[in-house]
């Protein structure tokens, strides 16, 4: 399926006389979009004819914005790797991402990442590459990202997430046997001296995690884990704050004898449609390293 190129969208009676720029504002074009346009000549067009935002609109009139000239993506190298594709339209990819594998390229990862693969498939479809990961995903933590396919996808989803209209629910394997439910109110700071390591700190930012139990057996519990903030590396700081962390972690728990990476899987991943807002949920099954540690054992 081709991304989507143009925004469409014929005057309401109720929307006569309002500025150009006001309606797009009222479908989630944000004003930096809005400033990208400017720069655009022949971009925003009323009746198929170019026109300035500030110019008002009629009822009736067909009001069309070019999407192709707004992508901001770097340039990157497109790289035949696995990729599993949960979900895709005109607007959006919902991605499996395997553990191991970075979101985007970065110092050391030029070529072996989700975003690699994605170019690879879209180049091989005959799409530039333009995708935005909403929401991220720690390299060793394997499940569900969303990418939007445009800037106005991208904005949109943005603006939902700042909005907590996305959630996200993960399963974590915890060393122990974790309470039947609870939650995590605790403060996450920078640990000093680090510059990735996080601590439960009275001086750092709110942090609040909910868990319950679903699952025990040999010494370890599988947990559905649900947050109302996103603080770097929140589940496993917390888990580890309550004397649960997960196993496979380099930096909270490095007991590697079960699993090689955090025990952490993004599961569930539900969210209004950024075009229709026709409410969209994915999930993506326990990979079976996780899986493996709750297994029966002889």
């Amino acid at each position: 399926m081709k991304t989507r190129t143009s925004f469409c969208l014929c005057i309401p009676p109720a929307r006569d006389g309002c500025p150009v720029q006001d309606i797009l504002r009222s479908h989630g074009f944000s004003r930096r979009l809005l400033i990208a346009l400017k720069k655009i000549p022949g971009s925003v067009r009323l009746d198929g004819e170019p026109v300035y935002l500030i110019v008002p609109v009629r009822s009736g009139q067909q009001l069309t914005v070019d999407l192709t000239g707004l992508s901001g993506s770097e340039h990157i190298v497109p790289t035949p790797l696995p990729l599993e594709i949960v979900y895709e339209d005109a607007d959006l990819f919902v991605l499996n991402k395997p553990a191991g594998m970075p979101v985007h390229p970065s110092q050391g990862h030029y070529t072996d990442t989700l975003c690699n693969a994605l170019a690879y498939h879209l180049e091989q479809n005959g799409d530039p590459f333009a995708a935005h990961a909403v929401g991220r995903l720690d390299r060793d933590t394997s499940g569900l990202v969303l990418l939007a396919r445009h800037e106005l996808s991208a904005c949109i989803l943005s603006a939902a997430m700042r909005d907590r209209r996305i959630h996200r629910e993960y399963r974590a394997v915890c060393t122990g046997m974790l309470p039947a439910s609870g939650t995590i109110d605790a403060p996450i700071a920078r640990a000093h001296g680090s510059t990735i390591e996080r601590v439960v700190s009275a001086s750092g930012e709110p942090a609040v995690t909910h868990y319950r139990r679903l699952e025990d057996a040999n010494g370890y519990s599988l947990a559905a884990v649900r947050l109302e903030t996103g603080r770097t590396h929140q589940i496993r700081v917390h888990m580890k704050h309550i004397g649960h962390p997960l196993p496979g972690d380099f930096l909270y728990h490095p007991d590697t004898s079960v699993i090689s990476r955090q025990a952490l899987h993004s599961y569930r991943l539900s969210f209004p449609h950024p075009m229709t807002g026709a409410p969209l949920t994915f999930t993506a099954p326990i990979p079976p390293d996780m899986r493996a540690i709750l297994a029966k054992r002889p």
